[in-house]
């Protein structure tokens, strides 16, 4: 099993207007041997050029990929030991099942007996016995990612890298093979990269996650560390279901501290008076734009008749929805709109003009133009 190690890896593409465009910047990460790293991020955040660098089916214009201390700038994709499936399987169309999962074993000159029990043996861990006889086209969209997945295990790559796999998939297939490709890991040791944009999936299969905007790493950790301390604003809103509202206002001076204006006028909106700790740190931002990032749950809709245990405002209920056991309403307040935690409110209809409370205990701030976190 190696240990990966990706020092400022850079990757340029031409744009075919005489310039170029940037797919990696600046990359590094370690991979320890053996983990499971989930690397998400929108579409176009450079993903996809990452696995195929690391695979070898791309060489980087910038920077090194290290196995176990080795450059690998001189190793053919087929010596890295390194098998990788495809968003959409990529499994050859006249050959059946049982013929995609040899077709790697066949490339390394295995003799015919050996290949005949790798495929039996694949196919009996993934539950694809009943496959090996069809082709590609007579199987759903899970039996092949089944058999993609097969294929690059036959050839026991010591790394697996996994491009979006699970997109195409419905919702109780995704989940089965998130649990096999977790289980994948704890039985062979293998070192996995799993690529998604789905950061639901990431933070349930990841030991660490890694986010990547425009071909920048913006921050790796374990997936709880993403969702309590988001190291910018990006990070904050991308991660988490729902991820944190982020509230754009302006820092103003008022009765001898820094008030956060949010929205305002006749649309409507609210003030935050800053925490001590806060208001120290932010006296140089006095006049300037701040972002302020609030929990789902540190939003909730109260009667009118509440004594003010935190900021209070009235909102406009856009509409109501249930996420998973949780009722939530989607509160529109001047040019900003949020999402609260709707509770035991009753009578809530989309129309009404309701009044909100805001707990700022585990409120994150941002630098509205950097995105980076200024305070916790």
């Amino acid at each position: 099993m190696p240990q990966i190690a990706l020092e400022r890896l850079g990757k340029t593409f031409p744009d075919g207007k005489e310039g170029e465009v940037v797919a990696l910047h600046d990359f590094t990460l370690a991979i320890e041997a053996g983990e499971l790293l989930v690397v998400v991020g929108p579409s176009g955040s450079g993903k996809t050029t990452l696995l195929r660098l690391i695979a070898g089916l791309e060489r980087p214009s910038d920077g090194r990929i290290l196995f176990n201390g080795r450059d690998m700038a001189a190793v053919p994709p087929e010596r890295r030991g390194v098998g990788m499936v495809f968003q959409r399987g990529a499994l050859f169309p006249h050959l059946s099942a049982a013929e995609n999962l040899a077709l790697g074993l066949r490339l390394q000159r295995l003799p015919p007996r050996q290949i005949q029990a790798r495929v039996g043996e694949v196919a009996a861990r993934l539950g694809i016995e009943a496959l090996l006889g069809r082709l590609p086209g007579a199987l759903s969209a899970g039996e092949r990612q089944r058999v993609a997945l097969g294929r690059a295990l036959a050839t026991r790559p010591a790394v697996l890298l996994l491009d979006e796999p699970l997109t195409a998939l419905d919702a109780p297939l995704r989940s089965q093979l998130r649990r096999e490709i977790a289980r994948l890991r704890g039985a062979d040791g293998l070192t996995i990269i799993h690529v998604t944009h789905d950061q639901d999936e990431a933070l349930s299969l990841g030991m660490r996650v890694a986010v990547m905007r425009q071909g920048v790493l913006l921050q790796v950790g374990p997936p709880q560390r993403l969702l309590d301390e988001p190291e910018n604003a990006f990070v904050a809103g991308f991660m988490g279901s729902p991820p944190l509202n982020l509230l754009t206002g302006r820092l103003v001076r008022e009765e001898g501290g820094l008030v956060l204006v949010v929205g305002g006028g006749e649309a409507g909106g609210f003030k935050v008076k800053l925490p001590a700790e806060a208001a120290g740190r932010f006296a140089r931002e006095a006049d300037g734009a701040v972002t302020l990032g609030l929990r789902i749950e540190d939003v909730r809709i109260v009667p009118d008749d509440s004594v003010a245990a935190g900021p209070m405002f009235r909102a406009e209920v856009e509409c109501l929805e249930m996420a998973g056991r949780r009722r939530l309403a989607s509160l529109k307040c001047g040019p900003q709109r949020l999402l609260a935690e709707a509770g035991a409110a009753g009578g809530l209809e989309p129309g009404q003009r309701r009044l909100a409370m805001v707990c700022l205990e585990r409120a994150c701030w941002f630098d509205t133009a950097t995105g980076r976190r200024l305070w916790p």
